[in-house]
C-alpha cells in the first residue's frame, strides 16, 4: 500500500510531463486513468476469488504482486496518455494483493482470532497509505516521476518476495475435491442471503466514506488553513483519520473476536455516522481535525469486522470466492462514491454532503442489523422445514 500510494497523487503531473498542457484535458484523463483501475478490478475480483478456492490463496497474492510489479515497471516507460490508460486497466486486472491477503489471512487464522489478525492487516495497509504519499512527495523533489514508478515496482516485488519465502499457507484447497464452474460458484454465493447483506453493507461503507474525499482539500481552503498552508492541512486531515484508523483496527478486531464482529461493525457504523454530522458544522480546521480523528477511530472497526463476518458466513471451501464478490462490491463503492459526491456537492455543498453521508451510514447500520437478522431467521426456518421433511420420509 505504501508503494502503490506513492504514485497515485502524481498521475496528473505525469500526464503533464508527457506534454499534456490543457488543464481540462489533463483533469479528464487523470480521472479516467484513476478510475479505470477500479473498473477492471471490480470486474475480475470474483474470478480471482473463485480461482483462489481452487488453487490456493498464497499463489493469488504472488500472482498479484509480481504482476503489478511488471505492469508498474512498464508504466514508468509509457510515452502517451493512451498507453498509461491501458497499463492502469491492466494493473486493475492483475491487482488484488490486499483482497488476496485478506483471504489468505482469514482462512489461515483460527476463527477466534481472525478479527485481530484482519485488524493488524488493516493497520499495515493504512500505515502504508499514510506514508506512501509523503515518501512519494519527497522522492518527487529528488528524482523524476518515471524513477518513482521504477522504485514502486521494486518495492512491490520485494514485498511479494517476503510473502513467497516467509508466509506459509497451512490451510489449502483439497486438489482432489470436485469443483463447480465459475458461474455455478458465483450463483451459489449470490444466493447466500447473509453474504448479500454483507456485500451491500460493504458497498455502502465505501461509497459513504469516499464520497466526500475529493472535496476535502476545497473544504480546508474554504475554512481557511492556518498560515495559508492549504496543501499541508489538506494532507493532515486525511492523515489524522488514517492514524486513528491504524491505532483502532487491532483493538477493535480483538474486541470483535471476544464480543462479536457484528456488534463492532454495527456500533462502528453508528459512530462514524454520528461523527460525520458535526463535520457539517465546523468553523475552523482544528475542529475538523478533531472530528476526523474521532471518525478514524470508528473507521478502524469497519472493514476488519466486515471481513470477519464474511469469513464466518461463507460456505466452507468458498471463502475466497465470497471475498472476491465482496471486493467487487467495495470497488464499486470506490468508483461511484467520489463521482456521486462530486455531483451532490455541486447542488447541496460539501456540508450537505457530510449530512447525506451520515444518513447513508445510519441506513447501512440499520440494514446490517435487520438484514442479517432476517437472513438468519430464514435459514433457521429452512433448516426446520428440511428436518420435518426428513422425519416424515
Amino acid at each position: 500500500m505504501g508503494a502503490m500510494s506513492m504514485i497515485i497523487p502524481f498521475l496528473p503531473l505525469y500526464l503533464r510531463e508527457m506534454g499534456m498542457t490543457d488543464p481540462e484535458k489533463t483533469q479528464l484523463w487523470a480521472g479516467l486513468i484513476f478510475g479505470i483501475n477500479f473498473l477492471s478490478a471490480f470486474l475480475v475480483a470474483p474470478v480471482w476469488g473463485s480461482l483462489a478456492d481452487k488453487v490456493g490463496r498464497k499463489i493469488m497474492v504472488l500472482r498479484s504482486g509480481f504482476g503489478m510489479s511488471v505492469v508498474i515497471l512498464l508504466t514508468g516507460l509509457a510515452t502517451s496518455p493512451l498507453q498509461l490508460l491501458f497499463l492502469r486497466l491492466l494493473n486493475g486486472t492483475v491487482s488484488g494483493f490486499i483482497p488476496a491477503s485478506i483471504s489468505l489471512t482469514a482462512t489461515n487464522t483460527p476463527k477466534k482470532k481472525s478479527g485481530y489478525a484482519l485488524g493488524m492487516l488493516q493497520s499495515g495497509g493504512v500505515a502504508g497509505s499514510i506514508m506512501g504519499p509523503f515518501i512519494g512527495g519527497v522522492l518527487a523533489e529528488v528524482v523524476d516521476f518515471r524513477t518513482i514508478f521504477f522504485l514502486t515496482s521494486a518495492i512491490i516485488f520485494l514485498a511479494t518476495c517476503v510473502v513467497l519465502f516467509l508466509v506459509k499457507e497451512g490451510v489449502k484447497p483439497d486438489p482432489d475435491k470436485p469443483r463447480a464452474g465459475f458461474f455455478a460458484d458465483g450463483s451459489f454465493i449470490l444466493h447466500q442471503k447473509p453474504l448479500m447483506v454483507l456485500f451491500s453493507v460493504g458497498f455502502m461503507l465505501q461509497f459513504a466514506m469516499l464520497a466526500p474525499m475529493p472535496q476535502m482539500s476545497l473544504f480546508v481552503s474554504d475554512l481557511g488553513a492556518p498560515g495559508g498552508y492549504i496543501a499541508f492541512f489538506a494532507g493532515l486531515v486525511t492523515a489524522v483519520t488514517g492514524i486513528a484508523n491504524m491505532l483502532a483496527s487491532p483493538f477493535l478486531g480483538r474486541f470483535g473476536d471476544r464480543h462479536g464482529a457484528e456488534r463492532v461493525l454495527f456500533f462502528s457504523m453508528l459512530g462514524a455516522a454520528l461523527f460525520f454530522v458535526p463535520h457539517a458544522m465546523v468553523t475552523d480546521v482544528w475542529q475538523l481535525l478533531a472530528f476526523r480523528f474521532l471518525l478514524g477511530l470508528c473507521v478502524g472497526g469497519l472493514l476488519p469486522s466486515l471481513h470477519t463476518l464474511i469469513r464466518k458466513n461463507a460456505p466452507t471451501g468458498k471463502e475466497s470466492t465470497a471475498y472476491g464478490y465482496s471486493t467487487s462490491a467495495t470497488f464499486l463503492g470506490n468508483m461511484l462514491g467520489p463521482i456521486t459526491g462530486g455531483f451532490l456537492s455541486g447542488i447541496i455543498g460539501i456540508r450537505g454532503l457530510f449530512l447525506v453521508t451520515a444518513i447513508m451510514l445510519f441506513i447501512g447500520a440499520w440494514w446490517l442489523k435487520t438484514g442479517l437478522t432476517q437472513a438468519k431467521q430464514g435459514s433457521t426456518t429452512k433448516s426446520a422445514v428440511s428436518r420435518k421433511i426428513s422425519s416424515a420420509q
